[in-house]
Order: C-alpha cells, then structure tokens, then sequence
C-alpha cells in the first residue's frame, strides 16, 4: 500500500508554474488503478470468505434446528407416554384412596347402626315398661308429671 508520502505526491503539480513546460503529464488515473489495486484484491477475497462463511453458518443452522425439531419431537413423544402411565397411577391411587375412604365409611356406619341398636336394646325394657304403665293408667297419665313438665324427652326417652 502507498505511504503517505505517495498520497501527498498527488497533489503536486506536474509542472512548475509559468508557461508550459515540455514534459509527459503524469497519468493520474493509472496510479490510482495501480494504488487500489491490491486493496480491492483483498476486498475481494474477503467477500468471498465472507460468503463462504455465511453459508457454511447458514447450513450449519439448518441442521442445528432440524437436530432440534427432531429431539423436540421425541421429547414431546416421551412426555406424552409419561403424562399417561402418571394419569394411570394417579387414577389407580386416587382409586384405592376413594376405596379406603368408602370402606372407613361403611366401617364407621356400621359401628353407628351398632351402637343404635344396643341403646335401642338397653332402652326397650325400661320403654315399654312406660308404655304398658301409661295404658294402665289410662290417657289421664300421658300428660305432663305433677311439676308441668312433659313426661317424655326430646330424645324419646323417658323425662
């Protein structure tokens, strides 16, 4: 590449001022030529680096995202196989603790029914001794005790 001291020499005048000299005028567009030459050589190599660069890049990406599309898919798939054995166990857990919870349930009903019919077996006797003594008695005995107070209680059993 030219110094600066070329670049300056441009500008000087071809010859001295005055009248005409005889001489050859300097051929300033040969010069450039021949100054601009190498850098646009090396511009040009540089552009075609530069291409080849961008599409080797390009394919490169090209086959980064089609690596990708294909273990996105997979990824999906296996996701999909696995939300549906976890919805299967789930279900099947749920299940079981739906199970347990109905037969604690019905345990627990059963103890109820249980526990009301041995108070209803311990209470029957004294019950219907009331009951045979009201009949005996007569309708005048059914109303409230001496007090004023009902006879029965609000539970059904005797006041």
């Amino acid at each position: 590449m030219a110094g600066f001291r070329d670049f300056l020499m441009r500008f000087r005048p071809a010859s001295a001022p005055g009248p005409t000299a005889t001489g050859v005028p300097a051929d300033r567009s040969a010069e450039l030529a021949a100054e601009l030459a190498p850098p646009l050589a090396l511009l040009e190599e540089a552009e075609t680096e530069a291409r080849t660069i961008r599409e080797s890049a390009a394919e490169e990406a090209r086959r980064i995202r089609r690596d990708g599309d294909l273990r996105a898919a997979r990824l999906v798939a296996e996701a999909q196989e696995r939300a549906a054995s976890l919805w299967q166990e789930t279900a099947a857990q749920t299940r079981a603790a739906a199970e347990r919870e109905a037969a604690e349930l019905l345990a627990s009903g059963d103890r109820a029914v249980t526990a009301l019919r041995r108070r209803a077996r311990e209470r029957m006797p004294g019950l219907v001794d009331l009951v045979v003594a009201e009949v005996r008695h007569g309708l005048e005995g059914s109303g409230p005790d001496a007090e004023g107070r009902p006879r029965w209680a609000p539970d059904g059993s005797p006041g």
